[in-house]
């Protein structure tokens, strides 16, 4: 460690001291939040909380209390990596949220953060008037939305298809570790080429959608993500313009789509202007998310 982090060792002696000292480095960095957190204090707050063995939601007299030479440095060498080498916190600690699940996830997946879990949380009404039997979440990566379909309709079967081995791997400990080996299903697959003869209620994903441009200009810390699960050709529309095409030989009658399409959402309005997709809004932030009907979706597939 450099002087400074050794003076930060030596002199920071509560949890509330290494927020507090984090967050100002953070800040004083310019590192981007956009993994699981939005602000310096909270990034801070999470590898200060994992580095002492502590879980969030901690009682507040605690983040007064003396912390040992060893949580100290533990503590100042997670926020010193996050500084230095830009990786993102739960790179760090392997932990991350979503739909209000705790989650594994290292560099073989992304960080989970869609604003789909805000639609997970109200059962996607008013646009599913009946609770889906089987549910397919393309492009799955740790499998965060599977899980959290699955917590959500516990009465669905669950498919939970990727292209990459490695994502599958981190998937499958997500699904042991929510104990729904019986509920989800990790399915290795480019799209729906493994899928033959399945039909879903509801199709959800969260695909590559970055494009080429917009990937030049992203942030270091993206750079720890795997590139399959970001970039998808000039446009970002790669990926997106096979899922429209296929999926309504996958979806059942009544079946949904529903897909981030993030800051590509231009780039599908500008390419599908006739198409009257379904763009909501989210209270808890976010954009860029889509929902089809098959209806739609078949009505309107000579463009695709």
């Amino acid at each position: 460690m450099s002087r400074d982090y050794d003076e930060a060792v030596a002199e920071l002696a509560t949890i509330n001291d290494l927020v507090r000292w984090g967050a100002s480095r953070l800040n004083e960095a310019g590192v981007c939040f956009g993994h699981g957190t939005d602000n310096a204090v909270d990034e801070a707050l999470h590898l200060v909380l994992h580095a002492v063995h502590l879980e969030p939601g901690l009682a507040s007299e605690l983040f007064h209390g003396q912390l040992t030479a060893r949580e100290r440095r533990d503590a100042v060498e997670l926020l010193r990596r996050r500084l230095e080498e830009r990786i993102p916190a739960s790179y760090l600690t392997h932990r991350s949220w979503f739909a209000g699940w705790e989650f594994y996830v290292d560099q073989r997946v992304l960080v989970p953060r869609s604003p789909i879990a805000e639609l997970i949380a109200h059962g996607f009404a008013p646009w599913l008037d009946v609770a889906p039997r089987r549910i397919l979440d393309m492009c799955t990566g740790s499998a965060c939305i599977a899980i959290a379909c699955a917590h959500a309709f516990p009465a669905a079967e669950v498919d939970a298809v990727d292209l990459s081995p490695e994502a599958l791997e981190v998937a499958r400990i997500n699904v042991a570790a929510h104990h729904m080996e019986d509920q989800v299903f990790p399915i290795q697959s480019d799209l729906f080429s493994a899928l033959a003869g399945r039909r879903y209620d509801l199709i959800v994903s969260n695909p590559p959608y970055v494009s080429l441009e917009e990937m030049e200009d992203l942030p270091a810390e993206y750079g720890h993500e795997p590139a399959l699960g970001l970039t998808a050709g000039e446009h970002g529309l790669d990926v997106v313009r096979r899922l429209l095409r296929e999926a309504p030989d996958y979806l059942s009658d009544d079946g949904l789509l529903v897909m981030e399409v993030g800051n590509s959402e231009m780039a599908v309005l500008e390419h599908y202007p006739e198409v009257p997709f379904i763009w909501p809004d989210f209270e808890r932030g976010g954009h860029g998310v889509f929902l089809a009907p098959r209806s739609v979706l078949e009505a309107h597939y000579h463009l695709f």
